[in-house]
């Protein structure tokens, strides 16, 4: 993933969004750009991780179930419990937050 941070100032912008989209593609990346300042898409990209994270768990852990190592480790038993959207309010998870913003 790739996140360009500090988009509530895009007058001060180093790097164009287009070129930044590009290089996302190029590397196979998830892009998105955030304000920690105004909170602008920053549960977005986190969601996103945790979503990406999912999948490639829930992935290695169906082919270990089927008899499949993945990089020569069994993942058999993983699990992944993901909590979001109605089931833990925003407001909820910044509390349980260790960010010092």
């Amino acid at each position: 993933m790739l996140i360009g941070n500090k988009a509530d100032l895009g007058d001060k912008r180093d790097v164009p969004t287009e070129d930044a989209v590009e290089f996302a593609e190029e590397q196979g990346l998830f892009f998105s750009e955030t304000s920690a300042f105004s909170g602008d898409n920053v549960d977005t990209a986190f969601f996103r991780v945790l979503e990406e994270i999912y999948g490639v768990v829930s992935k290695k852990a169906l082919e270990c179930s089927n008899g499949i190592k993945s990089n020569g480790v069994d993942l058999k038993g993983a699990k992944v419990d993901v909590i979001y959207g109605s089931d833990l309010e925003i407001g909820e998870m910044k509390k349980l937050s260790a960010c010092s913003c």
